[in-house]
């Protein structure tokens, strides 16, 4: 719908108009198209990039300006994204023609900065025209494609502001440049093989392979030698290899440290994806946007070597997305791991340096350019969830950067005072919320290493700096530890800043009731591993009774100990010792089976001890840790080599036809229910003495949450009147949990809402802590 601002006052029927065109309106080919629609309809003027958008100076009669504003709303651009046009008359300057002039600055940064783009149809088919002068040239791009995001230093999106600057446009690039009939017109990154960046091929001792046009294909034969190669992509060094080889899937393992963690694979095009996974029709559209992310799908029987996402039912797939990517494909007929550049746990690298530092005992060869990145940028990774009856088909985003980012999220919500929501410490991700627009950061990571820490910090002074915003108020968790937590604390200290501290399961169901719109109140259920709660306690398996600005909290799952505090997490047996000794007190070692002897009485006592003493144990009601526990009893994984890979095994593990469930009791604290799952332990070790399959027992276990979480539901409808419930944080990443529950909910008369548009794990907790924070403000 055209959304037209104007001034009061009548508007007369004069000669000149000033527009004003706000959104995502910079980058995207926007002046070349206002230029040509000018032209075709006779008006004269000129438009200009400025900080706040889009100006334009229109010179005609007020009918036919208003026809040019309706054109340029139903004929933009397709990546551009108008928010607002305001009209005003202006001083009439005598235009004899249009124009594009150079851009200016306006008082406040207003103009949106658009994500990188997948190379365009029209590119590719010069790509591989031989006749062409860009044929083959590994950074074509013009205004419908290319880097942005990744490239830009500020606004407005002029060359001088991004990375090409360094780069001067040879004759004919420049000719383009200034050619409204080309593609190029006014194209930012235009570049060709005479004045563009150039590729080379770098061994892992600093020796130079290749500096020439066959520097990729050089690449491709290396690849099929058997050879890990460090690529530059758009945002960041990934690391590619031949996915259907176990061997060389074993040594990049090894040398990255990445034990199991499955990895993602990148393919030709969707016939060849089709080879190895299920596609349906909306996994296609996905695959196939300009958002080019990885995608989770259903694997198929096929060549491509079991060690790329082992003990998995689906593999991460993705299309190419840069010129880089699909010159490689010319030459290789086979599938690809293509993975983050970096030593696992740390974030993408992206500068020259550090990575030849960083990568050298990883990596055999680095193909490299010299075109620099300014932010780092990782790969998206979503998927699409079908509810069982059909109803609901919606994409599900797990990890929102390349594609997404900084895209401003699209919810009906406005900001009072601007605001800076740190996120989290796992999957971080800070925010920005200022009048109708939310700016989410691209995927930051875990905060626990330096070169992670120092991404956080520049991000956020980066999204300062591009989208003009100081912040009135910070928005943190309240874990006292995490380090968004002190640095929110720092900030607000040394600013005079309001810090509003936010809890970690309220924050995650508001970020689901903000991105669904509601505003009333709502059952929330928040499972997830780890989240501070109000009683000093670790929370994680949350039902509450919430709106955007308080809640109260319903149930929860009965506390244990978890032995070790953070290294529980990384030794899922330590929290299944800790659940027997609760389930079953000092009788759980006349529970012989296989999980007594697989770890040991010694070791079983130390952690009981460590229990008793209540030293480094703190208490939990973590549903992420009891399916970690639950996955070692089980003897699926008693140690996690990445985080929740022991609740993700007992996910892929279970039998997905068993419609038996274990029984979890509730019961009646003096302030919440309870969710008890002693007795469901107990079943546990029972089905085992009886050698029920285990894939069955994982399935009782995931139907058994299921239903107990729906007798809670009901419950607090009786009690509070309300049928709205928003399912939220990472537990429900496990797609079966989410997608039984989801239908067993909405079976049942309930209004179920979920995300999609930022993720259920932490990677979504910034739009909750805002939305919180603006509304305590409000209050």
């Amino acid at each position: 719908m055209l959304n037209i601002k104007s001034k009061k006052g009548k508007v007369k029927s004069t000669d000149a108009f000033k527009i004003v065109i706000q959104g995502v309106v910079q980058g995207v080919g926007f002046r070349p198209f206002i230029y040509r629609l000018a032209q075709r309809m006779n008006i004269c003027g000129w438009v200009s990039n400025t900080s706040s958008g889009v100006f334009i100076q229109a010179e005609s009669n007020k009918d036919k300006v208003y026809e040019f504003i309706s054109r340029i709303y139903e004929e933009k651009p397709h990546s551009a994204v108008i928010e607002s046009i305001q009209v005003d008359e202006s001083e009439y300057e005598e235009c004899k023609s249009f124009e594009i002039r150079e851009s200016s600055l306006g008082l406040e940064k207003k103009t949106l900065v658009l994500t990188d783009i997948a190379t365009c149809p029209d590119c590719l088919e010069e790509l591989f025209n031989p006749k062409d002068r860009r044929y083959l040239y590994p950074f074509i791009n013009c205004t419908q494609c290319g880097p942005r995001f990744t490239i830009i230093k500020d606004v407005p999106y002029d060359r001088k502001n991004t990375t090409m600057d360094g780069f001067q446009m040879c004759d004919r690039c420049q000719k383009e440049y200034d050619d409204s009939n080309t593609r190029r017109f006014h194209a930012q990154p235009d570049a060709c093989w005479e004045c563009g960046p150039q590729m080379k091929l770098i061994k892992n001792d600093g020796s130079f392979i290749e500096e020439s046009s066959k520097v990729i294909e050089k690449t491709a034969q290396l690849i099929k030698q058997g050879a890990i190669i460090a690529i530059k992509s758009l945002g960041g060094y990934q690391l590619a290899c031949n996915a259907l080889d176990e061997e060389i899937i074993a040594k990049l393992r090894q040398r990255k440290g990445r034990i199991s963690k499955p990895f993602a694979v990148m393919v030709r095009g969707v016939k060849m994806a089709e080879e190895y996974i299920n596609l349906n029709d909306k996994e296609k559209s996905l695959l196939l946007s300009y958002k080019r992310p990885i995608l989770l799908l259903r694997k198929k029987d096929s060549s491509i070597a079991s060690s790329v996402a082992p003990d998995n039912n689906y593999l991460g797939c993705m299309l190419p997305f840069s010129p880089i990517h699909y010159i490689l494909f010319k030459y290789l007929d086979i599938p690809l791991v293509m993975t983050s550049g970096n030593i696992t746990d740390e974030p993408i690298y992206y500068k020259d340096d550090q990575v030849y530092q960083k990568l050298e005992n990883i990596a055999d060869y680095f193909l490299t350019n010299n075109r620099e990145i300014n932010v780092r940028c990782d790969d998206s990774v979503t998927r699409i969830f079908i509810s069982l009856d059909g109803n609901l088909n919606k994409e599900y985003l797990i990890r929102r950067a390349r594609g997404y980012a900084p895209m401003p999220l699209d919810i009906e919500y406005d900001f009072s005072r601007p605001v800076l929501a740190v996120g989290g410490y796992l999957k971080n991700v800070f925010a920005y919320g200022k009048n109708n627009h939310f700016f989410m950061s691209q995927h930051i990571g875990d905060l626990d290493n330096e070169a992670a820490i120092s991404a956080f910090e520049e991000g956020i002074e980066h999204f300062k700096k591009i989208f003009d915003i100081n912040c009135d108020i910070i928005a943190s968790d309240m874990h006292p530890e995490y380090y968004s937590t002190r640095y929110a604390k720092d900030l607000a200290d040394s600013s005079g800043k309001k810090l509003i501290q936010v809890q970690h399961h309220h924050a995650h169901i508001v970020s689901c009731m903000a991105e669904n719109n509601l505003h009333e109140k709502v059952i929330g259920i928040a499972l997830d591993g780890t989240g501070f709660g109000e009683d000093g306690y670790i929370w994680g398996g949350e039902v509450m009774i919430a709106d955007l600005k308080e809640f109260q909290r319903a149930a929860h799952l009965e506390y244990v100990h978890q032995p070790g505090a953070e290294a529980a997490v990384k030794n899922p047996n330590q929290m299944a010792v800790s659940w027997l000794y609760h389930s079953f007190g000092e009788d759980i070692f006349k529970q012989d089976n296989e999980f007594i002897s697989r770890i040991g009485k010694d070791k079983i006592n130390n952690i009981i001890t460590m229990i008793e003493s209540g030293i480094n144990t703190p208490l939990t009601s973590s549903v992420g840790r009891l399916f970690a526990a639950v996955s070692s009893i089980l003897g699926i994984c008693d140690q996690a080599s990445f985080h929740a890979e022991a609740e993700m095994k007992l996910e892929q593990f279970q039998d997905e036809h068993c419609r038996e469930a274990y029984g979890f009791e509730i019961l009646k604290d003096k302030k919440e229910l309870i969710i008890s799952a002693s007795g469901v332990i107990r079943q546990i070790i029972d089905d085992i003495k009886k050698t029920t399959p285990k894939k069955r027992i994982a399935a009782k276990f995931h139907n058994g949450l299921v239903d107990v979480f729906y007798k809670l539901a009901q419950r607090l409808k009786r009690k509070h009147g309300i049928d709205k419930v928003c399912l939220s944080g990472g537990v429900f990443q496990n797609i079966v949990l989410l997608t039984k529950l989801y239908d067993c909910l909405v079976n049942k008369g309930f209004k179920v809402y979920i995300q999609g548009k930022v993720p259920a794990n932490d990677g979504g907790l910034c739009l909750g802590q805002a939305v919180i924070a603006n509304e305590i403000l409000k209050g």
